[in-house]
This record gives structure tokens, sequence and C-alpha cells, in this order.
């Protein structure tokens, strides 16, 4: 089984980008807008992109699986962010140039304080020993998703680390128009990035679950395939966001076979999102979360016990999953 990019870092746009001087679509405090031209990023060009897979791109917050005390964990993202001074000094020069070009950064003065426990990304570079901050002006990182912590509550509902696995939603083995909520080892997860998508996450737009019975689950980056994705074409991937069912996705990232990752997001076409029923959403899907199996003794968990309560189900669409009363 191929194994996909690692999100390590912010992945650039599969076209050249610009900077537009009107409200950003993606962030509302920022007063200019990224979008893209027609010209295809040459980083794409080197990495071979008409031979690369095509991937949905999930709207949710990345995770990461790795060792932390000795067993496989689940980590949250947490970017390392500038203080107020240095974010103002930062977002003046940007303004200013149009660019973060040129602008020095005192990583141990400029930025807020993380956990401990934190770690840099993989792919972020450093200098003089020091992470240096990406063009937003974060430094990426994880922080581990302990039990107790209650700002982690949704990411803690996924994972058993008594038991040792994780709830994942992935294609079918058997169907690829089928989707399956299934329990993973998180060993067989290591140094993978998956999405965690759900209820309480980026106001839910896969109509995951209720207030009352929030469902969150985790998505291996990659996992999920576009079939029939268009050119790397400006015009033709601005008509397939808008026309056809399969365009209805947050955006694309292509896995290129070296190892690259690029990505093309609605918001650089000027385009909503969301808008309307996401083909996610819409996907049957069937749930193999079996609470009996010996080695797993997954008794204390909510979500976990409430998912093998329908184990065998198959609903017609993935929103459509709900519990009994």
């Amino acid at each position: 089984m191929r194994r996909f990019g690692s999100v390590q870092q912010k992945i650039p746009c599969v076209f050249l980008t610009e900077v537009k001087e009107e409200q950003s679509r993606k962030r509302e405090c920022q007063q200019f807008q990224v979008v893209a031209t027609e010209n295809v990023n040459p980083i794409a060009l080197e990495s071979n992109i008409d031979c690369a897979l095509a991937t949905e791109k999930l709207d949710g917050t990345c995770c990461y699986v790795s060792i932390y005390k000795g067993q496989s964990y689940l980590w949250a993202r947490l970017d390392r962010k500038s203080t107020k001074q240095a974010d103002k000094r930062f977002k003046k020069h940007q303004y200013s140039h149009k660019s973060c070009k040129g602008f020095t950064w005192n990583v141990k003065e400029d930025f807020k304080t993380v956990p401990e426990s934190w770690v840099p990304a993989h792919r972020v570079q450093h200098h003089n020993g020091q992470p240096v901050p990406d063009d937003h002006g974060h430094i990426p990182g994880w922080v581990p998703v302990e039990k107790d912590n209650k700002q982690y509550c949704w990411h803690s509902s996924v994972v058993d680390y008594d038991a040792g696995v994780a709830l994942v939603l992935r294609p079918s083995a058997e169907n690829e128009d089928l989707l399956e909520i299934t329990m993973v080892p998180l060993a067989d997860l290591l140094e993978q990035t998956l999405e965690l998508i759900g209820t309480n996450v980026n106001g839910n737009p896969y109509g995951l679950g209720s207030k009352k019975q929030p469902v969150h689950i985790l998505v291996a980056h990659g996992s999920v395939h576009i079939r029939n994705p268009p050119p790397v074409d400006y015009q033709q991937l601005c008509s397939w966001f808008q026309d056809s069912k399969e365009g209805r996705v947050e955006g694309i990232v292509w896995h290129c076979n070296d190892g690259t990752l690029v990505k093309l997001h609605r918001h650089h076409l000027g385009l909503r999102w969301p808008d309307g029923d996401t083909i996610l959403n819409a996907r049957p899907v069937v749930v193999h979360v079996d609470g009996t199996i010996r080695e797993y003794d997954i008794t204390s968990k909510d979500l976990f016990t409430s998912l093998s309560q329908l184990n065998g189900h198959r609903f017609s669409r993935l929103q459509d999953i709900q519990f009994d009363p």
C-alpha cells in the first residue's frame, strides 16, 4: 500500500499566487486575499504534477501519530505564534511590501511560549539552532493529546491509549464507493498525519453528529482519492469545482511521486466554502467498530461504545449516522 506524504509544513498552492487588496474569504481579520494566478507553480512542474495522485483536501484540524512516553500517541497541531507586538510589526511589513521576505524575527523574544512537550514539525527549517517561522509568521508544530487535557477533548475522543487504537474513516477495501468507520491500531499509523473532522471542528461542514451526540473521526491524509480529476489547468479546475458533483470538496491535495505535496483551495479561486452539501457527507458508510474484540477493551470510551453499538450498520450518507436515544 502506498504511503502518502505527511503534512509537516504549509503546503504550497499548485498555481503561483498573488495578493489582492480585498477582505480575505478565509481569515476574517486579514485585509488582503491570496489568490491563484493561471501559472502553474514551478514546484509542481518539477515534481511531475501530471502524474500525481489527486486527493480530497479535508476541512478539519491536522493531527500526527508519533511516539510519546514510549507508546504511539496522537498529537494535535499547535503552531507557535508571535506576540501581539511582533505580529503587528510583521503585518505592517507584509502589507507594505506585499510579501514577508526581508522581515527579521527574533524567535526567542517574538514568540509566545508553548508547552514543554511541544515539538516543531519535521519540515520546519532551522537557523542557528532555532526554528524558522513560515510565510504566515507561524512555527508549525505538535503537542501530544493527553487524556486529561480538556482543550483537546475532541481529539481524545477518537483514541483509546489503553487499547492502542484510533477511530478512522477510510474507503472500504472491498468497495471504494463505500466509506467505513473502523478501529485502527495507533502503531499502524505511526509517522502519518491525519485530519480530525466532526461536530465541533471548523463549523462541521460534513454535518457529522449533533450537539447532544457529537461525532469526530480521523481521516488519513491522502486516503480519499478524487475520481477523474481535471488536469492542472486554471479554467478547467474552476469549472470542476463549480459544476461537478465530485468538485464539492474544500480543495485538492496532489501527492507527487517524489513526496512533494501541492494543493488548491476553493478560496484560491474566489469560490465559497462550504457551499451546500459536500461529496464526502453524501457517501454511504458502514460502521466496523467491534467492542467485543478481546484485545480492544473500549468500555470506558463514549464514542467507541456508541459506535460499537452500530457495528455492522450501513448508512446511505455519512451525515446520517445517528445513535439510538
